[in-house]
Formats: structure tokens, sequence, C-alpha cells
């Protein structure tokens, strides 16, 4: 009985490795399909979306049933919790690649995206998809250094997503009213996708090491001054 619990255990985690991986990829397709006005791309994304969701409906059904029948308690507990969190981290980033992909379907055959915004958006989408792979490669090896460290590489997105309002706030904006809005959109949805791949990296965090992520990295920060000065 304890075998097959830990397997069930092991079983969840293979399956939030496959989230990461699908949205990961979902949004970086989505990138594509909303930069080159690609319909087929963008049903595609959009369709794939039912697998994440059917992962994440399944792992929250097992995950429920594990805290049912077995009580976890201690290190047990901690990762059944936190894998349901995970999921719905995972399940909304797969939302969010799809919101991307229903907007280059909304626009098309036209273009969302200026011309001048397109090497932003196309930094973003790739930015996003690297933090997602991280977050995969997280989830598996569950090295807290790495998960760290995708904190600081989310800055890099934080950076993008306000160069794209400065364009659009730039009294030179021609693009209209519409387009305005779609930029605003795209932004905050590659921005919120990051966001969730590190939330996903905290969270590995917690399950290894017992301790939310900002109470390590404040232990960890350079001392800064003379002692004594």
């Amino acid at each position: 009985m304890r075998d097959a619990y830990h397997e069930e255990l092991d079983s969840i985690g293979d399956d939030l490795v496959e989230m990461a991986r699908l949205v990961g990829s979902a949004i970086g397709r989505a990138t594509t399909a909303i930069l080159d006005s690609d319909l087929k791309l963008a049903e595609n994304v959009i369709e794939a979306d039912k697998k994440v969701d059917g992962l994440q409906h399944d792992l929250e059904a097992r995950a429920i049933a594990l805290l049912a029948r077995q009580q976890p308690v201690a290190t047990d507990l901690r990762i059944v919790v936190t894998s349901l969190r995970m999921s719905a981290d995972l399940e909304r980033s797969g939302d969010l690649a799809q919101h991307v992909a229903k907007l280059a379907r909304l626009r098309f055959p036209e273009r969302a995206v200026p011309h001048d915004l397109h090497a932003t958006i196309l930094e973003m989408g790739q930015l996003a998809q690297r933090l997602m792979a991280k977050a995969a490669e997280v989830l598996v090896t569950k090295d807290v250094d790495l998960a760290l460290q995708l904190e600081q590489d989310d800055d890099e997105m934080d950076l993008l997503h306000r160069h794209l309002f400065q364009h659009l706030i730039d009294e030179r904006w021609q693009h209209g009213i519409e387009t305005a809005v779609d930029v605003t959109l795209l932004g905050r949805y590659y921005e919120r996708f990051a966001d969730h791949a590190v939330s996903v990296a905290k969270r590995v965090v917690y399950l290894v090491t017992g301790e939310h992520a900002d109470e390590i990295q404040s232990e960890i920060q350079p001392v800064t001054g003379v002692e004594g000065a």
C-alpha cells in the first residue's frame, strides 16, 4: 500500500512537469501565431489547452483522493497541497497562452502587433518560454538555487513590460486605440505568465525546504557597508 501511495505521489509530480512543458510550448507557439497572424497555429494552441485542463482536473482529483485515503502528514502533506497549488498556476499559464492565441484569431487576417513592437513581443514570448522551461527543470531536479534564480530572471520581463508601456504612452503612437488595447493585453498576458512560472519555482523551494522562498532570499542577502561604521 505504501509503495502504491508513493508511486501516486511521483505520478502527480510527473504530471506537473508535463503541464509545465505543455504550457511552455503553448506560449512559444502562441507568440508565433500572434506575430505571423497564423490562424491555423492559433487554433492549434487554443485546442491544445484542453489537454492542460484535463491534466489539471485529473491531478486535482487524485490529490484529493490521496488526502482522503492516506491522510498524509508532514512532508507528504506538503507535497500534496503544494502540488495542487502548482497545478493551478500551470493551468492558468495555459489559459494565458490561449488568450494570446485567441487574440491572434480575433485579428486575423490582420496582425495585432505593429511592426515597431514586433521585436519586443517576440522577446517577451521567448523569455516566457525560457522561464517556464526553467520552472519545469526545477520541478524535476528540486534545485533550490535554480528556483531562486527565477525571480531575478523575471526582472527582465518586468523591464520589457515597462518598455512596451512606454511605447503606448508616447505621443508619437500612430496605431490607434484598438491596437493599443491589444498590445496592453498582450503585455499583461506575458507578465502574468512569467509570474506563474516564478510562483511554481517558489513552491518547489517550499516543498524542498519547508521555508518560503522570500524568507530564504532575505537570509542570504549580502551585507552592505562596514561593520561598526
